[in-house]
């Protein structure tokens, strides 16, 4: 989910956490839980810092480690002891429950959306991304704020936090029979398709639909069962040249490859440089696909640039690589 859905996930933990009797009768475990759930719904995507060092390195790594296994039991103990420093007489137990919570739930709802985590490691490097619910979703957001709402003119805050929790519970199963039903109105639609991804949007009703068949790519929209292919690829194996393999070695293609379970590629060459381009087919927008890998390599097998990310433009994309071609 995105950082403001996961701030209010955390304040409504707070909230719940008056069903505690520690939590609600003794005043420094209650404002160290109300913190410590917070930071514990935020604290595992602070490798999204690792976008300062590049986008290969925070495509492969986002939601990895900081969400696995380990993680979710490291985090809670080291929030529990930086607030027990900070507030010594809180108890201690109770601080770490509530925030392993809150850090179990990040990683449990990030499940839910396309992108997936890699919860299961260390025991598998499997994404696990089930893709009914959107990286934001609007219903659950404002679910929550009018919760917090409604808590915050006086209502008993485990009642509407638990009322709360049964209605998202309700919409995520009719999120789950949207889905099935979109999928058996694309197996229709495409009777030969061997790969389906169904992805969410903003909007209820509307999903991205990527398909693959043994002979072409689809791309399209659904709009509850209607689905509408906009754009049919032929599949080709990819050309064989040392040109070729230098780039696909390189690491923002590879980091894209990692990611992406369906593309199409596109060769092209520029004088003496061979550029390839991996294209995502899952997030086409306005006749674009905007989620790409690009590398170009010399006569030298040089890779002179390369660069994988959202561009939106080809001008942007050349300002990226740093790279204007010889006219």
């Amino acid at each position: 989910m995105d950082t403001g859905t996961h701030i209010v996930m955390g304040i409504a933990l707070g909230g719940l956490a008056m069903v505690d009797p520690v939590v609600a009768s003794e005043p420094a475990t209650m404002s160290t839980v109300v913190a410590g759930v917070i930071v514990g719904s935020l604290i595992p995507d602070i490798d999204t810092i690792l976008k300062l060092r590049n986008n290969a390195v925070y495509i492969r790594h986002h939601r990895g480690i900081t969400h696995s296994i380990p993680a979710v039991l490291l985090w809670p103990l080291l929030i529990t002891l930086l607030f027990s420093l900070i507030a010594p007489e809180a108890n201690f137990i109770h601080l770490w429950a509530w925030t392993f919570l809150a850090v179990f739930l990040h990683v449990f709802v990030d499940i839910f959306n396309s992108y997936g985590t890699q919860a299961l490691r260390p025991f598998s490097n499997k994404w696990v991304a089930i893709g009914v619910i959107n990286t934001f979703d609007p219903v659950i957001f404002i679910l929550h704020a009018i919760a917090l709402i409604i808590w915050g003119i006086g209502a008993d805050p485990v009642y509407t936090i638990i009322t709360l929790y049964i209605v998202i519970f309700f919409y995520y199963v009719l999120r789950f029979i949207i889905k099935a039903a979109v999928k058996k109105a694309v197996h229709f639609t495409i009777p030969d398709a061997t790969e389906i991804i169904i992805a969410p949007t903003m909007r209820f009703l509307q999903w991205r639909i990527a398909a693959s068949s043994e002979n072409c790519h689809y791309v399209g929209r659904a709009y509850g069962r209607s689905v509408n292919i906009y754009d049919r690829f032929e599949r080709e194996p990819m050309p064989t040249s040392p040109q070729i393999e230098v780039a696909m070695s390189d690491h923002n293609i590879q980091a894209f490859t990692s990611f992406s379970p369906i593309y199409r590629w596109s060769i092209s060459y520029i004088g003496d440089l061979c550029e390839v381009r991996l294209i995502d087919l899952r997030y086409r927008s306005k006749g674009y696909y905007p989620f790409v890998a690009v590398a170009h390599v010399d006569k030298d097998l040089n890779i002179l640039n390369s660069y994988t990310g959202w561009i939106f433009s080809e001008d942007k994309l050349r300002k990226k690589l740093k790279f204007m071609p010889n006219s």
